[in-house]
């Protein structure tokens, strides 16, 4: 056998040649030839490794133009049309990708410039100069001017053209100053009113000759033509006539940024969360709109749910006309001390979701810290009600007190739609509430006759329901007398005149400081009188697949400012050297 030192001998003590280490395995003992391929087999592995490391260090991901995008949501369109977008969930998704509007959000849920190259508030804040961008085109390739978006405002106020949004636009008044410039004058100091300047903006070449009758049966709500990220390219109906799909095609001539990457957005409708589940691992769509809780686990392949913040919370609404033991304020707080809201996110939304104790939701603006909490108390809920004289003398398990000479049963209804959370929660509720003696009659309901049947009327005693604020919350609509009845949303019947005179004077200030305090105030006041028992806020589950990025949300004021900057969204990558 060649001994080693006689395969690496080499004259002048040069550095063996390669054919000499080739030779190094045949001469080496077994254990010792494993070693040595070992060793040179870490070798090779971390180089690699540290040559990836400084290809990903001295390298940046920059997005490229390309890939396909298709989501599920549920539902149907009707009209892609932001002044008509609001009353149906995929209508607003749809307009987001369509349509631009002078403001948008961000993904914290903060105000951002979109069609607005500057705008200044003059006058203690009644006079709004806006200037529009120059470079902005509509899909079919004419100027966005002043004159589109004064009809847009023009047409929302108009009440013949019933827009959802026409409350928002009372005693406005619009002018223009130039083709890139219009005036907005308030009659009254509106301190939010720079986020009623989300709605998108419609063409005024392709609408201004559709009467209000034919307004909502124009072709171009299916078939929208917008100045947004995204344009119309054509939609698929079944053989009932509903819409299957909608596809959309990345605008070339967008103006911001050099977005949008992804080239081709679909979107898929589905009729429930269950078909939506089922079409994500089949891999037919990459996104579902909505994912709750409960369903989480049914979800795999390769997918990232973002948690995200909506100012939108649940609460039972007590109407005490309708009910004489409602009525009375000590039933309202017993109702809410034997209420266990913990046991509730648990088992309803398994924790994705926060306690809610306020008409206004923490971490917004206008919340305050300093608010009195009705902390899940059975024992003391039973002892006021004894104090107050609700008790159990027939020992049915149902307290009752002689109210004007007469005997009133702690008895009421709850009205609840039969979506599986409500559901749960009022079944929840009824439980924990009839341990302290109350009788609770569950009335569930398909979601879509709530409204007709029970809200518009306000025909209900107890109302399980949700409510929307916004990303600056306005609770005057919610909360004050004068929104009692339809189409107010004041479904407490809740009446106070001081917390009116707060709400009026909040929404006129712009000073933040003086407006927290009242509103700081105004929760004071809500909760000491109890109208209702706060539940929670749950978080919004919104799955992609991974291989989209780019998607940075933290906080949205509704569901569809999920598109908010879908352009700044991607699917394809290149590395360039930093």
């Amino acid at each position: 056998m060649l001994s080693f030192k006689k395969v690496f001998s080499v004259p002048g003590g040069q550095w063996p040649k390669w054919k000499q280490w080739c030779r190094l395995p045949k001469i080496l003992p077994f254990r010792e030839r494993w070693i040595m391929r070992g060793l040179f087999t870490l070798i090779l592995i971390s180089s690699v490794v540290l040559l990836i490391n400084l290809y990903v260090n001295k390298t940046q991901i920059l997005p490229q133009i390309g890939g396909d995008y298709k989501e599920g949501i549920l539902g149907q369109p009707r009209f892609i049309n932001p002044i008509l977008s609001q009353t149906n969930d995929a209508d607003r998704d749809l307009s987001q990708l369509v349509y631009s509007s002078l403001f948008k959000y961000d993904g914290q849920g903060n105000l951002i410039p979109d069609l607005i190259e500057e705008y200044s508030i003059e006058e203690d804040n009644l006079i709004y100069n806006l200037t529009l961008k120059k470079d902005v085109l509509w899909h079919d390739g004419e100027p966005l001017t002043a004159n589109d978006v004064i009809f847009t405002i023009k047409t929302i106020q108009d009440p013949e053209y019933k827009s959802p949004l026409k409350n928002n636009w009372q005693s406005v008044q619009v002018e223009k100053i130039d083709e890139f410039s219009i005036r907005i004058k308030l009659n009254n100091v509106y301190a939010p009113f720079l986020h009623n300047l989300t709605v998108g903006i419609l063409p005024k070449h392709l609408w201004a000759g559709i009467s209000a009758t034919n307004f909502p049966l124009a072709q171009y709500n299916l078939k929208p033509i917008g100045s947004g990220p995204y344009q119309f390219k054509e939609f698929k109906k079944n053989d009932d006539g509903q819409v299957k799909s909608m596809e959309f095609i990345r605008n070339e001539n967008y103006y911001l940024g050099d977005g949008p990457y992804i080239k081709n957005i679909s979107i898929l409708f589905y009729e429930n969360q269950t078909d939506l589940i089922k079409a994500y691992q089949k891999r037919q769509i990459n996104g579902l709109s909505f994912l709750s809780s409960s369903n989480q686990s049914n979800l795999r392949n390769n997918v990232q749910i973002h948690q995200i913040d909506l100012p939108i919370y649940y609460a039972v609404f007590f109407n005490q006309t309708k009910n004489k033991a409602l009525a009375d304020k000590t039933v309202r707080l017993a109702l809410s001390y034997a209420t266990n809201k913990q046991e509730i996110i648990e088992k309803v939304l398994t924790n994705q979701g926060q306690i809610v104790d306020s008409p206004l939701l923490k971490n917004w603006p206008g919340y305050s810290e300093n608010i009195k909490i009705y902390d899940f108390a059975l024992e003391h809920a039973q002892n006021i009600l004894e104090e107050a004289g609700w008790k159990d003398e027939d020992e049915d398990n149902i307290r009752e007190k002689t109210i004007n000479n007469q005997e009133t049963k702690l008895e009421f209804d709850l009205v609840a739609s039969n979506w599986p959370e409500f559901q749960q929660t009022a079944e929840i509720l009824k439980e924990q509430w009839e341990k302290i003696g109350a009788q609770i009659n569950l009335i569930i309901i398909e979601a879509t006759d709530i409204q007709q049947e029970y809200l518009r009327p306000r025909d209900y005693q107890a109302l399980l329901f949700g409510e929307v604020l916004s990303a600056q919350p306005d609770p005057f609509a919610f909360w004050h007398s004068t929104q009692k009845k339809d189409p107010g949303l004041n479904i407490a019947f809740y009446e106070n005149s001081k917390v009116d005179k707060l709400l009026e004077e909040a929404r006129q200030t712009t000073d933040q400081e003086e407006q927290n305090e009242k509103y700081a105030k105004f929760q004071e006041l809500l909760i000491d009188d109890a109208p209702a028992v706060f539940l929670y806020s749950p978080t919004y589950l919104y799955p992609v697949n991974k291989k989209v990025r780019g998607i940075e949300i933290g906080k949205l004021a509704q569901p569809s400012y999920r598109f908010s900057q879908i352009e700044n969204w991607f699917i394809r990558i290149d590395r360039v050297w930093k």
